[in-house]
């Protein structure tokens, strides 16, 4: 991608940006995201709520409020048909509305398996946007979501779970990161980005980068969805964990001495995941109860430490 030296195009000053960041005025810069995916779950309905509300998390990730989408769309129509493409888009349309943004169109090419999602347009204010550049030493880290949502997925498509025995999960991967995203930007954080196909450890990583500082991970305190300790322990983890895994893992201390269930929740790519934020210790207190007070999970599972600048730390 050719790289530009423009003054208002603020995501390239921001290492690892999931999103294009475009400053209109002092006050107001748009924000632009696409993202889209095969299926992780038999319901259509379901697969197009996932993949849309996948597709707005790097929105709400900087804490900019989603305006208009458009779809994307790759669809076997002729062994699929109609209804399935339908149930897909009224998924994503649900979600789409439930953040508070229209669709305003999209594009669809015939392809041999299906893939959704959204291209995302947004607004946030320059002065008051978060990024992974901000965390400073002494900040704890909050998780919005439980992990394992690969580790799931896995065992969906492999048939050895149903959708009902993980409803939790899928329940989980729904849900909009709108309202942690509301509360963070009320309250003020030092820095935020969201889980996803990276895991824990690649996203995470890009914090301790980005910010030139170290993340201690306690192992004891990754929160888990149910089933996925059990998937695991026979081995069902997805493709991805092993390339996340193989790529981070360099940049890990303390993994020898880690359970083992611990380091697969650190490598599972996450599908609409949650948000990793970066809070000061003496605002943790207030963003866990008003998080909890929205009913969102909000999970404290580390700090952020000076040493093993750029690296993870797994100590409890």
């Amino acid at each position: 991608m050719p790289k530009h030296n423009h003054p208002d195009l603020l995501s390239q000053e921001i290492p690892f940006a999931d999103a294009a960041i475009y400053r209109l005025n002092e006050n107001q810069a748009m924000v632009q995201s696409v993202d889209f995916f095969t299926p992780v779950v038999d319901d259509p309905y379901k697969y197009g709520q996932i993949a849309a509300s996948n597709s707005l998390s790097d929105v709400f990730a900087v804490g900019a409020k989603p305006l208009t989408a458009m779809n994307v769309i790759g669809f076997p129509l002729c062994q699929l048909g109609p209804d399935v493409l339908l149930q897909i888009l009224q998924g994503g349309a649900e979600r789409v509305q439930q953040a508070g943004a229209l669709i305003v169109g999209g594009h669809s090419v015939e392809d041999d398996e299906p893939k959704y999602g959204l291209s995302v347009t947004g607004m946030v204010d320059p002065n008051k946007m978060f990024s992974p550049c901000n965390c400073r030493v002494g900040d704890r880290l909050v998780l919005t979501k439980p992990l394992g949502t690969g580790i799931i997925a896995t065992a969906l498509k492999g048939e050895v779970l149903t959708e009902d025995e993980v409803q939790e999960a899928v329940e989980g991967m729904i849900m909009l990161n709108n309202t942690a995203a509301q509360v963070m930007t009320e309250l003020g954080v030092t820095a935020c980005t969201d889980i996803t196909g990276f895991g824990l450890v690649g996203h995470g990583l890009e914090l301790a980068e980005a910010s030139n500082v170290g993340l201690q991970i306690y192992p004891s305190q990754l929160p888990a969805y149910p089933q996925a300790r059990e998937m695991a322990e026979i081995g069902l983890l997805p493709e991805g964990a092993y390339r996340n895994r193989d790529y981070y893992f360099e940049r890990v201390d303390g993994a020898r001495e880690c359970n083992q269930f611990a380091l697969d929740l650190l490598s599972d790519p996450q599908t609409s995941g949650g948000l990793l934020i970066a809070v000061s210790k003496d605002k943790l207190g207030l963003l866990l109860q008003r998080l909890q007070a929205e009913q969102v999970p909000a999970f404290t599972i580390g700090e952020v430490v000076a040493e093993h600048c750029g690296r993870i730390l797994l100590a409890d």
